[in-house]
C-alpha cells in the first residue's frame, strides 16, 4: 500500500500530533510523508498583496515544516509543501488529488481535551467534503511512541449494506501494516422504559452478529481478524467500555446520505468521537477515480526547498 500520506500541519501541538501519526502510517506502509502549511489567501482588493511579506509567511511555513520533520525518524522521506488558498479543507484535497495522496491527517482543535477528539474548522470541512479518506488525530498523539507502528486495525462495521470501499481499505491497510484487525458493531439500546428491551437486545444481537460475519468473509484468509460487539445504554456508552492499544487506529465509512465519492460524518460516528481515543480514519462510501501518479507530478520549486 505504498503512496503518499499527508499531513496538514500547523504549527502546534496538534500540529505535531498529526505529523507523529502521519509518520507512524507512512512508515508502517512504505509510504512517503507529505507535510503541508495552507496559508491564507490575501483578501484585499484595494491594497496590492506586499511580495515581501508573503515571501516571509511562505519561508516562515518552511521553517514550521522543517521543524516538524525534524522530529520523525530519520530513515522516512518526507516532503514540505506551502500551499495559498481560500479553503484550507479544499486547497489540502487538492493537492492530495495532484500528489496522489491516499489520506490527509489533521490534527484535533486547540482546545481538545488531551486524548480526545474535537474538530477545528478544517477537520470539520475535510469530513464533509473531502473524498480522500480523512484520518482525525486526538489530542497527544504525538507521546505515542514512534516505533510502535500500527499495532492493531478496529473497523467499525454498521448494521447496513455499503461498506464494500471500508472493508477494502481495511484488508489493504491491514495487508500492509501486518496488523491484526477487530471487526466491531455496536449494539445500543436507547429506548423508553416501557420497551421490551430484552426482546430487542436478543433481534439485534442477532443481526449484528450475522453482519459481523459477513464483513469476516469479505476479508482475506490470511489476516488475523478478530470480532467485537460492544453493548450500551447508548452508542457513547457502548464505545466507553471498549479496550484500546496505544497506536491503534479506527476505520470508520462516511454516512449514506454522503454525495458519491465524498465524506459525511454520520451521527453514530460523531457520537464515537466523543469517546475513542485513538486516530480515526473516515473513509468516503463509493471509490472515486484513480488518483494522479505521484511520480509523474513535478514538485514546485518551493517544494524541492523542504525535502528530506
Amino acid at each position: 500500500m505504498s503512496g503518499r500520506v499527508l499531513v496538514g500541519y500547523t504549527a502546534t501541538k496538534s500540529g505535531r500530533d498529526a505529523v507523529a501519526v502521519g509518520a507512524r502510517l507512512a512508515t508502517a506502509t512504505g509510504s512517503t510523508l507529505e507535510v503541508a502549511v495552507v496559508l491564507p489567501a490575501p483578501r484585499s482588493v484595494i491594497t496590492p498583496p506586499n511580495a515581501g511579506y508573503e515571501r516571509l509567511l511562505r519561508d516562515q511555513a518552511r521553517e514550521w515544516i522543517a521543524a516538524a520533520i525534524d522530529r520523525i525518524p530519520a530513515d522516512l522521506v518526507a516532503h514540505a509543501h506551502v500551499r495559498t488558498g481560500d479553503s484550507f479543507a479544499e486547497t489540502l484535497t487538492g493537492l492530495a488529488h495532484e500528489l496522489g495522496a491516499r489520506m490527509i491527517v489533521v490534527g484535533a482543535a486547540g482546545d481538545a481535551l488531551r486524548g480526545r477528539h474535537r474538530l477545528g474548522a478544517t477537520a470539520s470541512e475535510l469530513v464533509h467534503s473531502s473524498d480522500v479518506s480523512v484520518v482525525l488525530v486526538p489530542r497527544g498523539a504525538r507521546k505515542v511512541a514512534a516505533d510502535i507502528g500500527i499495532p492493531r486495525l478496529t473497523v467499525a462495521v454498521g448494521t447496513r449494506p455499503g461498506a464494500d470501499v471500508l472493508m477494502e481499505d481495511a484488508a489493504a491497510l491491514a495487508t500492509a501494516t501486518g496488523a491484526p484487525v477487530r471487526l466491531l458493531s455496536l449494539l445500543a439500546i436507547d429506548l423508553p422504559p416501557t420497551a421490551d428491551t430484552g426482546a430487542i437486545r436478543i433481534a439485534g444481537s442477532t443481526e449484528v452478529h450475522d453482519v459481523l460475519a459477513a464483513a469476516r468473509t469479505t476479508l482475506p484468509d490470511r489476516l488475523d481478524v478478530d470480532v467485537h460487539v460492544a453493548e450500551g445504554e447508548s452508542i457513547e456508552d457502548a464505545v466507553a467500555d471498549l479496550e484500546w492499544n496505544p497506536g491503534e487506529l479506527l476505520l470508520v465509512g462516511s454516512s449514506r446520505l454522503a454525495q458519491p465519492r465524498r465524506l459525511f460524518l454520520g451521527s453514530t460516528v460523531a457520537k464515537m468521537l466523543h469517546e475513542v481515543p485513538v486516530p480515526v480514519v473516515v473513509v468516503p462510501r463509493t471509490r472515486g477515480g484513480a488518483p494522479a501518479s505521484a511520480a509523474a507530478v513535478p514538485a514546485s520549486a518551493a517544494d524541492k526547498e523542504g525535502r528530506r
